[in-house]
């Protein structure tokens, strides 16, 4: 058990000392809590984030660790978002035209990050038998996608 002063924690309310004891866990939560308002008010005065002309208070509390982002940011992350979205709906599409064994191959060395070996220990076949499968299906993607004309992937 502790001895806190709730005029330390408490101000406003309490403008004499006033002792009281609580359990440590209480007393190290009261602790945590009087350190993250300091900092916090440390936060607003470093940033300057006194006033507000249009807001009520407290907005600027949650607002010195958030920005929002620009519209050219904005427009950005769209285009890379769709840029992505196509370039899967196009890998799936070259995906299907390999074989069934190149596909699963490809699929546990590059999307599961198998090594050839544990590839060819779960299908019983040699390392080196793996690796020119999945090299071959590697040039038969590109040659789908230049014949595609998708290049700039």
């Amino acid at each position: 058990m502790m001895i806190i002063n709730l005029r330390k924690y408490y101000y406003p309310q309490y403008k004499k000392d006033t002792f009281v004891e609580v359990s440590d866990e209480v007393a190290e939560a009261l602790l945590l809590a009087h350190r993250y308002e300091s900092s916090s008010h440390q936060k607003i005065v470093y940033h300057k984030a006194f006033y507000s002309l249009d807001a009520d208070d407290g907005i600027e509390l949650s607002a010195i660790d958030w920005e929002q982002p620009s519209p050219e940011e904005l427009f950005i992350q769209a285009e890379e978002q769709a840029h992505a979205e196509l370039f899967l709906l196009r890998l799936e599409q070259a995906l299907s035209c390999l074989t069934p064994p190149q596909a699963r191959r490809v699929h546990a060395h590059f999307f599961l990050g198998k090594r050839y070996a544990q590839i060819a220990r779960e299908e019983q076949l040699s390392d080196s038998c793996i690796k020119r499968s999945i090299e071959g299906a590697i040039r038969r993607l590109q040659r789908y996608f230049k014949q595609q004309k998708w290049e700039d992937f």
